[in-house]
Formats: structure tokens, C-alpha cells, sequence
């Protein structure tokens, strides 16, 4: 008898996704959209873009009072957001 190599469902799709080019494109995606859930909702109604651009988040905020704030959380909110995605997505973010 032989032993087959199983392999779930989840673990055939990332490595498919992978393969394409398409894992990190996927994983930047969801950390975008994981920042209102992170930073919670009076930040996400002051966010009015977000991007990512090498490996760097970009919060474009409408408060300078709020952007000052953020910014020494910079840390501790890049932690968050990856550990929302399970992956390390970021390495930094940028508020303007």
C-alpha cells in the first residue's frame, strides 16, 4: 500500500494563490479592511483613504489632533493590524 499525501482544502488554495502571484495582493486587501475593526469606529469616520505601498500602511486622516495620536500608537496598531490578518502584511504606518 502507498501513502497518500492529504492535504485540506485551505492549505491547496493558499499554495494555489501563492503560485500566482496572488497571496499577498489577497493578504494586503484584508488588512485594509481589517483597520475600521482595529481602530475602531470615531477613527474609521475620520479615515479617508487607506493604501498600501511597500510593505508601509497609508492613513490619510481629515484630523491633525487624531494624526498625532496615531502616530505614536504607530507600533501597537501595525501588530494589530497584522495579527487581524495572521500574517505580517506591514511593517509600518504612515499617517497624512
Amino acid at each position: 500500500m502507498f501513502k497518500r499525501d492529504v492535504l485540506s482544502l485551505k492549505d491547496i488554495l493558499l499554495r494555489n494563490l501563492r503560485e500566482q502571484g496572488l497571496e499577498t495582493p489577497l493578504m494586503q486587501k484584508r488588512l485594509v479592511e481589517a483597520w475600521p475593526v482595529v481602530a475602531g469606529p470615531v477613527i474609521a469616520g475620520y479615515t479617508l483613504n487607506t493604501y498600501i505601498y511597500n510593505q508601509t500602511l497609508y492613513v490619510r486622516l481629515s484630523s491633525p489632533a487624531l494624526r498625532s495620536d496615531l502616530s505614536m500608537r504607530r507600533q501597537e496598531l501595525t501588530q494589530q493590524l497584522n495579527a487581524a490578518v495572521g500574517e505580517q502584511v506591514i511593517t509600518d504606518i504612515r499617517f497624512s
